[in-house]
């Protein structure tokens, strides 16, 4: 049921945006390719957080703390942390692919169904029932990040990326990679599920930022020091953001991890191109109250995941433990 309306949901908003963009039969193909690429990355993340559970109960070792030379040799050697990772590597080429067909605003809140079809998934394999608060923040999860695009969709406009946008861009990247450094290594001991979540939603916003800025140089055959720069910064972000999303999986269940895959990093993805890139300067009043209420709620979800899912905070030692 909670899929379903959630389908409906996303219907509506496509209809509505089929409309506006009056798509060629052709940018229809990157709808399939994109929920092809959600249904791999809910499987990917899935197997991904269960090889990561298995290494911990085989080196003793939580992962929470971060990972360590045992832990990447014994995931390397997990053949379920390798299928999902090799799940979530084809999902984003499935993504690339879709937005090469598509416009971004049709394919981007795609991958909310992800947030859905893992949720479910990870209820069936883990055994454990979905209560009334945890549906509830699915809900707001998938409305918040619709609600928020489609409006992106109606009152944004695609702006050309300049080069002051990319240094402004590598700047502010800079200084959150930084800030989330910093909080990793002090406060990795003691810190929480939701904290991996939103840094490796964050951190992976970028990296859809720079790809987004690398085509574009790319396509106008501008191989400058920035392309480069922007490329650097797009493969550290996308290494860390892993690291983040590793240590996600110890301390939470796949379906808050893929929240902040679907959820945080279109979020933030949208707010660089709104507050750098100037995509909604002529915006009316009213979107912009709306964005704010759109992204709180969708927030309030990815709080109530970490809130009432059962499995945060449980690691697989202490299960092993238990048994």
């Amino acid at each position: 049921m909670l899929l379903f309306s959630s389908v409906i949901t996303l219907s509506g908003f496509l209809a509505n945006t089929v409309d506006v963009f009056e798509l060629e039969p052709k940018q229809f193909l990157g709808i399939p390719i994109a929920l092809a690429g959600a249904i791999l990355m809910s499987f990917g993340t899935q197997y991904q957080s269960r090889g990561l559970n298995k290494v911990e109960v085989i080196t003793k070792k939580s992962a929470g703390s971060g990972l360590s030379l045992s832990h990447v040799f014994h995931l390397l050697a997990r053949p379920s942390w390798v299928i999902g990772t090799v799940m979530l590597g084809l999902a984003v080429v499935l993504q690339l692919g879709a937005l090469s067909f598509s416009p971004l605003i049709v394919v981007q809140p795609l991958g909310v169904v992800a947030l859905v079809i893992t949720s479910i998934l990870n209820a069936r394999i883990s055994g454990i029932e979905m209560s009334g608060a945890l549906k509830t923040a699915i809900t707001l999860c998938v409305t918040g990040i619709v609600v928020f695009v489609s409006v992106a969709a109606f009152t944004t406009k695609d702006s050309p990326v300049r080069d002051i946008h990319i240094v402004v861009i590598l700047v502010i990247f800079a200084a959150v990679t930084a800030v989330l450094m910093f909080a990793y290594i002090t406060l990795r001991y003691r810190a929480y599920a939701i904290f991996y979540i939103l840094g490796a939603g964050v951190l992976y916003a970028f990296v859809a930022t720079f790809a987004k800025t690398i085509i574009a140089k790319v396509q106008q055959g501008e191989w400058d020091p920035l392309m480069w720069l922007a490329l650097v910064a797009l493969v550290l972000g996308a290494v860390l953001g892993m690291l983040f999303v590793q240590n996600a999986h110890s301390s939470g269940p796949p379906d808050l991890v893929i929240a902040g895959l679907t959820v945080v990093d279109p979020l933030v993805a949208v707010l660089i191109g709104i507050l750098v890139l100037g995509e909604a300067q002529h915006a009316p009043l009213w979107a912009i109250f709306v964005f704010i209420g759109a992204a709180m709620v969708a927030c309030l979800g990815v709080l109530g995941l970490a809130k009432f899912h059962p499995q945060v905070g449980k690691s697989a030692l202490a299960e092993d433990d238990a048994d």
